[in-house]
């Protein structure tokens, strides 16, 4: 199996990576995540990761609201390394960049702060087959894509169907668990996933449930 040019050998994954905290951003492995970067201390983040392996992880903050968080709050066990691949400044100084999630981490230590930013050494190897392209399948695909259907038409998000439909199934469900609008413990549960299957039913019932609890019938729908 080939691999993309933007993913390190498994040999070359850092011992020492900058962490952005950010409750409710999901990155997966494989998947792509824009962001745009203003705050002084991931300003300097990304510009050493530029001038390194161009790696970063995301991370959630164990806080119930969203946004940036201090140092001192505690951060989720799991997180996933990014390499940066898209960058352009704005004429304000500011970055917007785009994360290839490359692969999940355990937290091993936190270490002291760098230039403003947080730092962890990573445990990569609960997550070595992340790397590789996730050959499971969706079991259900069909009653995935219904969910999708009505819990986008509910939620009033403007998705491409017909990329949709011809996606494979890991992209499919890699980019609906990052894109669609669940709570930070969701997108938590999500990343911390064991493989392709167990997303994909995590995926479509956490829809599921949302279309219940908004009393939308076409909940019935989804599931048949």
């Amino acid at each position: 199996m080939s691999m993309s040019p933007h993913l390190p050998l498994s040999s070359d994954l850092p011992d020492v990576l900058p962490v952005f905290p950010l409750s409710g951003a999901l990155l997966l492995p494989h998947g792509h995540l824009p962001l745009y970067i203003f705050e002084p201390r991931y300003l300097s983040m990304v510009t050493d990761a530029l001038g390194r392996d161009r790696m970063i992880g995301m991370i959630q903050p164990i806080i119930p609201e969203p946004g940036r968080v201090g140092d001192s709050v505690k951060l989720h066990g799991v997180g996933c390394a990014g390499r940066i691949v898209s960058f352009s400044e704005t004429d304000d100084g500011h970055f917007e960049i785009v994360l290839l999630g490359i692969s999940r981490f355990q937290v091993a230590e936190e270490l002291d702060l760098l230039n403003g930013y947080r730092r962890i050494v990573p445990d990569f190897e609960a997550f070595r087959s992340d790397q590789d392209e996730d050959g499971g399948m969706v079991a259900d695909r069909n009653r995935l894509l219904k969910a999708v259907r009505a819990f986008c038409e509910a939620k009033q998000i403007e998705v491409d169907w017909e990329a949709i439909e011809e996606a494979s199934d890991e992209a499919l469900v890699s980019s609906l668990s990052m894109i669609c609008p669940f709570d930070p413990q969701e997108k938590q549960a999500l990343l911390e996933c064991n493989n392709l299957g167990a997303r994909s039913d995590m995926l479509t019932s956490l829809m599921e449930m949302a279309l219940l609890e908004s009393g939308d019938d076409t909940v019935t729908a989804a599931r048949h």
